[in-house]
């Protein structure tokens, strides 16, 4: 939705800057649960969690349709309507509009979504790919942290407070970390910071297989700097997702990579339990650097790069 709004300029920072609010929530989760589940037990989290989710009942109504998929339905006066109040706002404030400027692209013919298409020619690879990065970076990130807790409590006998506030650390390490990847995608690209990242996030994990988990701090350290850099993947994935598919399939196809996200989510902790029951704690680390670096190998042979094109160029 956002994307569709967003010129191609400045369109990773933007988004970036206003997904570093999924963030900045776990944070905040983080800082509840440490004040609240000592005292009042952990069902006062999902009346925290009930605060949100009433504000967005009016807030909804405050939103527009997108533009692109007005034009796509053949309601032009609505989505030049939606476009000429934008215009206006920033008039209004004092800004230049750049003088319009054609795509050069011919325009294709309305088309029905098609979930088929999304195996289908360019599309299938585009697919695939974002699915192996949805599922490895989740897999690994979701695996960490909703193991920690556990591990600090059970292995380093943490007290409980402790352990949410060791938790609280490694979030505020990926707000830091995703503040950064927002100002600076646009200039590195998507892909070569998905490489990068997935390849670097290994390396406190093997530091981890090889100095073992004698110390706490060294795993606080050392999770809370994979965490931080492999946040900075998953949550821009949504940012790549929409770029890689046009207006008719651009919310079907970041729905089902965003589906990988769960199935990642829900594998982490069985793998955990399974390596912990057979091998042992530190051979977990070992694993999860494995699945990284495939999606790495898998990243860089496949992807496309985004950065600087309209959507249109991406995805006729």
């Amino acid at each position: 939705y956002i994307n569709e709004f967003i010129g191609a300029k400045r369109r990773g920072r933007f988004f970036l800057l206003y997904e570093v609010i999924f963030p900045i929530g776990l944070m905040c989760a983080g800082i509840a649960g440490y004040f609240l589940v000592p005292v009042y037990g952990w069902k006062a989290m999902f009346l925290v969690g009930l605060v949100p989710a009433v504000l967005m009942i009016p807030l909804r109504w405050w939103l527009t349709e997108s533009p692109r998929w007005l034009a796509a339905k053949g309601r032009l006066e609505e989505a030049h309507s939606v476009v000429r109040d934008l215009e206006r706002a920033a008039v209004s404030e004092g800004k230049t509009l750049a003088a319009p400027a054609t795509s050069g692209i011919p325009p294709v013919a309305e088309r029905r979504t098609d979930w088929r298409e999304l195996f289908q020619g360019t599309y299938r690879t585009r697919t695939l790919t974002i699915w192996v990065i949805w599922f490895s970076t989740y897999l690994v990130i979701n695996g960490m942290i909703t193991w920690m807790p556990t591990l600090y409590r059970d292995f380093f006998k943490l007290p409980l407070q402790t352990s949410l506030l060791y938790g609280f650390i490694t979030s505020a390490c990926g707000v830091l970390a995703s503040i950064c990847c927002a100002l600076l995608i646009d200039r590195v690209g998507r892909k070569r910071w998905y490489v990068a990242a997935l390849v670097l996030g290994c390396v406190p994990l093997l530091g981890l297989v090889v100095l073992g988990i004698d110390t706490v701090t060294h795993v606080l350290v050392l999770v809370s700097i994979a965490y931080a850099i492999l946040q900075t993947i998953a949550f821009s994935l949504y940012l790549y997702s929409a770029e890689l598919y046009p207006t008719r399939l651009r919310a079907l196809g970041t729905g089902c990579g965003s589906a990988w996200l769960r199935l990642g989510s829900s594998s982490g902790p069985l793998i955990v339990g399974f390596v912990v029951a057979g091998y042992g704690v530190r051979y977990v680390f070992a694993v999860f650097a494995g699945i990284l670096l495939i999606g790495a190998v898998l990243t860089y042979l496949f992807a496309i790069e985004t950065k600087g094109k309209t959507l249109e160029q991406l995805a006729p």
